[in-house]
């Protein structure tokens, strides 16, 4: 095998794999349990949305280790669950969800501090708020966590939650602008939320200043939900968490897998720490289609990652380093999804200029939908851009692969998969659960 350009990453990560130590309590943010059931149940229903129809769970559903399972999603307009996802005949999407969805493993854990692909939101206490999110000074206060933070956005896009402008009082709040305050999109969900008295005694048996008479608020509900997550989705129950805490070596070939990961393959240049990620951002010659990320204004495909974040040409399609916290499972891959298989997806990784220029289109799972999907694969230019910005090539070998792959299987969590509180069988607004 070939090995990597800088050698001295050898040296480098080598001596990381043998400090690696075991995740411990103290490297997550503390849950109450009865705050998690509660968010369980806002995650799960579909009183959040616009229209009434979608939940959190649409795209982050257990069935999906998190994911949706396709490369682009179908939020507002969509039907069903998954791959079995399809556009409403009679109110179709305008366009699919601009990124793949992210899963949800760990993010309660202190040192993710930066989420989404580009890194739009962060925790920066020079903030009211303590964070920097798109919203800037109209951020609202009162946010136990960053993951918090990050619900706060999905309600708010009319491809994801909210809907089309015309059809509901949360989308049409949006299109005016009106986002916090009196009448603005979060307060409406609220409103909702609060009349419901199952939901309403909830948050006044949890947070003793509802008790004592303040209104529910989104950043309540927000606060919830994370609760939710984290404690649903902790992930530190592995076997690889397990050899941590035993001092005992992997079984092959895994073992063979993790010294590739950590040494020679160079994956924990940025897959490092405890959870296999830096948290940073690099361009890895991703294959991009779908509608990019774009303001309705404007009429390009492209998706620049990072760089639409910070204006930096340097950070030109940079996206953030995922966590591979039950990779395995957690199919397709990339920031588009346009990875069918793990296997696919580290081989291009290993060769990424190569490997766009040669990308097989019938890899990416799209749900059908009336658009137009390919316009940057057929850009020349902008493939080339592309291209420029990734690394160059290392070659790995099929047993590479194979023991690469043994590894990262180290890396699925039971508990985690399973969710520790589950699915509900009914939610308080009676609205349909998606199972």
């Amino acid at each position: 095998m070939r090995l990597l350009t800088a050698l001295a990453c050898f040296a480098l990560i080598s001596p990381a794999s043998a400090q690696l130590l075991p995740v411990t309590d103290e490297d997550y943010s503390p849950v109450s349990e009865a705050e998690a059931r509660l968010g369980q149940l806002l995650f799960y229903d579909p009183i959040l949305s616009g229209n009434r129809n979608i939940s959190c769970a649409t795209c982050h559903h257990p069935k999906f280790a998190t994911g949706d399972g396709v490369s682009l999603g179908l939020g507002e307009g969509g039907i069903g669950l998954g791959p079995d996802r399809r556009a409403d005949p009679d109110n179709p999407p305008e366009q699919r969800i601009p990124r793949h969805s992210q899963t949800l493993f760990n993010l309660g854990a202190k040192e993710f501090t930066v989420l989404f692909h580009d890194g739009r939101i962060e925790v920066d206490q020079t903030r009211a708020s303590g964070f920097r999110t798109p919203l800037e000074d109209e951020m609202t206060e009162g946010f136990t966590l960053l993951l918090s933070a990050q619900t706060m956005f999905p309600v708010l896009s009319q491809d994801e939650m909210a809907g089309h402008y015309s059809e509901n009082d949360v989308a049409q709040a949006v299109r005016l602008g009106r986002i916090t305050g009196d009448g603005g999109a979060w307060d409406i969900i609220a409103k909702r939320v609060e009349e419901i008295p199952e939901y309403a005694n909830q948050f006044k048996a949890i947070y003793p200043e509802i008790e004592a008479g303040r209104a529910i608020t989104f950043t309540d509900i927000s606060n919830a939900i994370a609760g939710f997550i984290a404690y649903e989705w902790r992930s530190d129950s592995s076997p690889f968490d397990q050899a941590l805490r035993e001092g005992m070596p992997l079984p092959e070939p895994a073992k063979t897998g993790q010294a590739l990961f950590y040494g020679a393959a160079g994956c924990a240049v940025c897959h490092s720490g405890p959870f296999q990620t830096d948290h940073s951002f690099h361009a890895m010659g991703m294959p991009q289609f779908g509608p990019g990320k774009a303001a309705r204004f404007e009429t390009h495909a492209r998706d620049t990652g990072r760089m639409r974040v910070t204006g930096n040409d340097t950070d030109a399609y940079r996206f953030r380093t995922p966590s591979l916290r039950n990779v395995t499972l957690t199919a397709p891959y990339g920031h588009t999804g346009a990875y069918a298989t793990l296997e696919a997806f580290l081989k291009a990784h290993a060769e990424p200029q190569t490997a766009l220029a040669r990308y097989d289109r019938g890899q990416a799972i799209l749900p059908p939908l009336e658009v137009e999907d390919w316009r940057i694969l057929d850009d020349t230019a902008e493939m080339q851009a592309i291209q420029t910005a990734a690394p160059k090539s290392t070659t790995l070998q099929e047993d590479d692969i194979t023991a690469i792959i043994a590894f990262l299987k180290t890396l699925e969590d039971p508990v985690a998969l399973k969710g520790r509180l589950g699915i509900p069988d009914t939610v308080p607004s009676g609205l349909p659960v998606e199972r």
